[in-house]
């Protein structure tokens, strides 16, 4: 049986199902005589389900790091949510209902809540009740709470969904992967997966209903293609594909060393995408030149308040020293869209991603963004700081920026607080306008960089998140290369050096045609950095600017995609066999 779902995290898997269903709970509605007996109890079970917690957090502490063990900081904060804890007693003593089914009635609710809400990353938090709450009700059932840390052989891992609690509690050595019903790719089950490089596919909906404790699985976590109990020749050519990209990791190892060079000497980096101090070790692995994107609304969210000055300094500083003398770029908070944060009350808005986001927002909250200013120049002290600016549209914003930014400057000086002499300021392009007047606001700042997710979709006019549009979201779009191929060159007018922190940056089939561009700097995920520095490697200047010219004579993304896609393909052949030159 073939199925298709959504790719978390990439590699090629072949092994044993380990299928893991969760007992479902019967919630009976009896009443209760002793209502005080009944509160106490509650109260009792949310004690104990905050120690499970604290040690499940204290266990991804270890294994996954601290921003990830912070969604249990969150955890712990529903626990206490007078929303849920204090309207259950409620219920409990108007209704004499008890407690496992007056927790039960609130914790729907409140899921319900979050899954009615119009963006992907909001829906996905209602798995955070989830969790928290059948940890509780396990409790008030008294039946046990699954423990994955418990399997000791190697499998994969399928299960309806997964929760935070779950996935941190895995030993990652067992779990060949993972494949579920439920999840999409902001999901905490893919961020783990990802982070802990176990290959994963999710969302696959009936994946549970189809497979037993044993039976044999091949997936791709690239393509999301998942067979079960596949045939002799089909699992021969898995385990083929699986025995290839074992090698290739290997063979790109050796390239850990080497410089981001043309086949005729032209010097791009190759820098690192990161969300936290937790993805230092994938970018020293990888050997990344620094970090062309820290994304810094990381550090805000699943919490109830902005993070302090000081826990922002300790973030940033971490990354700054950890990589010196290499560039580290942080760009100031990117929220709203589909990363509202409930406690900015940002509010609702029919179409968030036109709204009100990202520098729109701190420019009307210059608290936050100043806090942010001192936090990043206290820690520029430590390394090689620059700092971006995202959603920039005019240059009145960038403008606004710089101000709030040497206001900063000048008080930390005044104050004696030792910062670097100097700290580059750049823009994001994500917006046409920002494209077309990239000339004007290379004049105005110290470097570019083109964030292609969004580019893309406001260019095109498509709601990346939005299933039914999807297939109109186009990195091939004539459109699209036209304008960055336009910030490039206006940049490079002004002496400014340009880079590309989207998806687009780690694809392997426009490596060569932004190159061609005069791209400077391609910022991707660390594990796509020595692939790309092998590609880099085969092609010459002058084969990429013949490619680029072909490319931009065309009028359709379906041709384009085609040449560029064929001369990946030949390029690849080229370089088998020679990945340390």
């Amino acid at each position: 049986m073939n199925l298709h779902g959504k790719s978390a995290s990439h590699g090629i898997v072949v092994g044993r199902v380990r299928l893991v269903q969760t007992t479902a709970l019967l919630i009976d509605q009896s009443s209760v005589q002793n209502v005080d007996a009944e509160i106490a109890r509650f109260r009792a079970c949310i004690a104990k389900a905050k120690i499970g917690l604290e040690a499940v957090r204290d266990r991804a502490l270890k294994n996954l790091g601290a921003d990830k063990a912070a969604i249990f900081d969150a955890h712990l904060l529903i626990l206490e949510d007078p929303e849920l804890v204090d309207t259950t007693v409620e219920i409990v003593g108007s209704r004499k209902l008890n407690a496992l089914a007056a927790f039960d009635e609130v914790a729907r609710q409140a899921a319900a809540m979050f899954e009615a809400m119009d963006n992907e990353y909001m829906r996905e938090r209602a798995a955070d009740v989830r969790d928290v709450a059948d940890r509780v009700l396990r409790q008030l059932a008294g039946v046990a709470v699954t423990d994955l840390s418990e399997i000791q052989d190697e499998v994969v891992l399928v299960c309806r969904d997964l929760a935070p609690s779950e996935t941190a509690a895995m030993n990652p050595q067992k779990i060949l992967g993972i494949l579920t019903d439920l999840g999409g790719k902001t999901s905490h089950t893919a961020i783990v997966a990802r982070t802990l490089e176990i290959p994963a596919v999710l969302g696959l909906r009936r994946i549970t209903e189809v497979v037993t404790n044993g039976d044999w699985i091949a997936f791709d976590g690239e393509t999301g293609e998942v067979v079960v109990n596949p045939d002799d020749a089909t699992r021969a050519v898995f385990l083929e594909k699986q025995k290839i990209e074992k090698r290739e990791k290997l063979e790109l190892m050796t390239l850990v060393g080497q410089s981001n060079t043309s086949a005729d000497g032209r010097v791009t980096q190759i820098v690192a995408n990161i969300g936290s101090p937790e993805d230092l070790p994938g970018v020293r692995k990888y050997d990344a030149a620094g970090v062309g994107l820290y994304r810094t609304e990381f550090l805000f969210m699943d919490r109830t308040e902005a993070p302090s000055e000081e826990e922002q300094f300790q973030a940033y500083k971490a990354v700054l020293e950890g990589l010196a003398p290499l560039p580290v770029t942080i760009r100031t908070l990117d929220v709203g869209g589909d990363k509202p944060l409930a406690y900015l009350d940002i509010g609702h808005e029919d179409n968030p991603f036109l709204g009100y986001r990202a520098i729109r927002y701190c420019l009307e909250h210059p608290e936050i963004l100043r806090t942010q200013f001192r936090a990043m120049l206290r820690a520029s002290a430590f390394g090689n700081l620059r700092i971006m600016f995202p959603m920039i549209a005019s240059l009145e914003e960038l403008l606004a920026a710089k101000e709030h930014l040497e206001a900063v400057r000048k008080e930390l000086v005044a104050s004696g607080v030792k910062i670097a002499d100097h700290v580059p300021v750049g823009v994001m392009i994500e917006i046409p306008s920002a494209a077309i007047i990239s000339d004007i606001l290379a004049q105005h700042c110290e470097f570019l960089s083109i964030g292609t997710n969004d580019l893309i979709q406001y260019t095109v006019a498509v709601d990346r998140l939005n299933e039914r549009v999807q297939n109109l979201y186009d990195p091939f779009h004539p459109a699209v290369l036209r304008l960055m191929r336009t910030v490039i060159e206006n940049a490079h007018k002004f002496g400014r050096k340009t880079s590309v922190c989207g998806e687009m940056g780690g694809s392997e089939a426009h490596l060569p045609l932004l190159l061609g561009m005069g791209l400077d700097e391609f910022s991707m995920a660390p594990t796509s950095i020595l692939r790309s520095r092998r590609q880099l490697s085969g092609w010459t200047m002058k084969e990429a600017e013949a490619l680029r010219d072909e490319v931009m004579k065309q009028s359709r993304s379906a041709d384009i995609e085609s040449i560029l896609m064929q001369a990946e393909a030949r390029k690849r052949n080229d370089l088998k066999g020679r990945p340390s030159t």
